[in-house]
């Protein structure tokens, strides 16, 4: 006889696993629930917290199927898609005896692709991993998520980035997030107090999802309601996980669509992307979770880098919001003494490139000025730390000195 919790937590996997599209794979049940049962927690939600301290094994095994152990929505990718051209393949070169395959190895670096003028110069992938394997992308999904805002805003389903949060998400009527702006969630600078310390269990990023399910709330919803000002809103950036899953729950309530049905509608099926993704979805209101979740292969992550090259235009259309698109990959808080700071959700740096970052060691990259596109995905041995971040700008520098 297994219990209520667990009844559910395993009903949720298997709804998660019949939203499969006719395109799609869909996962094996039994690996899956074997999986789920290894890992510590009672809820989905706790289940996912834990993933902060899981061992090397485990990652490596586990970030390349996600999307099987934990409830998620499909993303479509239609009937067509267009095949990456290759073009001289590049070796990276770095100033020490680093070479590709030691940074790979010594980083836990599981694939690699560089794109120059839409091409690809050089694409490497570590044992057991392939072009069609989907990886999770930890925050570059939020990167993601600022970009469906982006359209839907040229939609017209979002009114103004100066609208309060109440409009759209109703459930934060009389609570202090209610009163943020659009335009403040997008930048991280609410003014709510939030502590994103990967290694604390007992921060705010660690402890996001794991209460009950009240009703059908989401989890991040039910968390940060209470949440109060710290500071005045506009003057502090504070990086938020949980702000960016408002950022999910915004284009969901806004659309009436799911991030996976509507990435899929506007991105995924029109860009013709070449494998079918997969987005995590709460356990408690089925609403996919804007600040990680993503599951996609490596080649269609270096695909919405060149979507970001374009400027967001697919064919003759922008289907995102020019003014938009500009002030997401522009310098709008610095956050460092360098000149590097913050778009809309995307990192941007003093010489004009950016980036979408996740916990350890994703990574898409863009430098418009030399029509480059890296993307990376791995499984780092600590979420981030300052060793490894050195490591992968190592890895970026390395790459734009055999381009040129």
């Amino acid at each position: 006889m297994i219990n209520r919790k667990t009844f559910f937590m395993l009903l949720l996997v298997l709804c998660s696993l019949t939203l499969t599209a006719q395109d799609c794979y869909s996962p094996d049940i039994k690996e899956t629930n074997t999986e789920i049962a290894d890992i510590p927690g009672e809820t989905m939600g706790q289940k996912l917290e834990s993933l902060l301290f899981w061992s090397q094994e485990e990652k490596e095994r586990r970030f390349p199927i996600m999307h099987n152990i934990f409830p998620s929505i499909p993303i479509p990718n239609g009937n067509h898609s267009v095949s990456l051209k290759t073009y001289k393949n590049i070796a990276p070169k770095w100033e020490d005896e680093t070479t590709l395959a030691s940074y790979m190895k010594d980083n836990h670096v599981k694939g690699v692709i560089v794109l120059k003028d839409n091409q690809i110069r050089m694409e490497k992938y570590a044992d057991g991993i392939h072009p069609e394997t989907l990886w999770t992308s930890f925050s570059v999904a939020k990167s993601v998520s600022a970009m469906l805002v982006g359209i839907a805003l040229k939609d017209g389903a979002i009114e103004s980035l100066e609208d309060p949060l109440k409009k759209y998400i109703t459930e934060f009527n009389g609570f202090d997030y209610g009163e943020v702006t659009v335009r403040q969630l997008l930048t991280m600078t609410s003014g709510i107090d939030w502590n994103e310390d990967y290694e604390d269990p007992n921060s705010d990023v660690g402890q996001m999802y794991k209460a009950d399910c009240q009703g059908d709330e989401s989890h991040i919803l039910t968390y940060m309601k209470p949440l109060k000002f710290k500071y005045e809103p506009g003057t502090h950036w504070n990086y938020s996980t949980g702000e960016t899953d408002l950022v999910g729950i915004l284009v969901q309530k806004a659309t009436g669509l799911s991030l996976a049905e509507y990435l899929s509608e506007k991105i995924w099926k029109p860009f013709q992307m070449e494998h079918c993704a997969y987005w995590l979805a709460d356990e408690c209101s089925n609403l996919n979770l804007g600040g990680s979740g993503l599951s996609a292969s490596l080649r269609d992550f270096a695909r919405f880098g060149m979507l970001m090259l374009d400027k967001g235009k697919i064919g003759n259309e922008h289907i995102i919001s020019e003014e938009f698109m500009n002030d997401a990959t522009s310098l709008i808080k610095q956050v460092n003494d360098e000149g590097d700071g913050y778009g809309y959700l995307w990192w941007r740096f003093k010489d004009g490139s950016y980036a979408a970052f996740g916990i350890f060691g994703q990574m898409v990259y863009i430098n418009p000025h030399k029509n480059l596109v890296i993307a990376q995905m791995a499984a780092w041995p600590k979420a981030g730390s300052k060793e490894l971040t050195q490591g992968r700008q190592g890895f970026l520098k390395a790459v734009e000195r055999a381009i040129e």
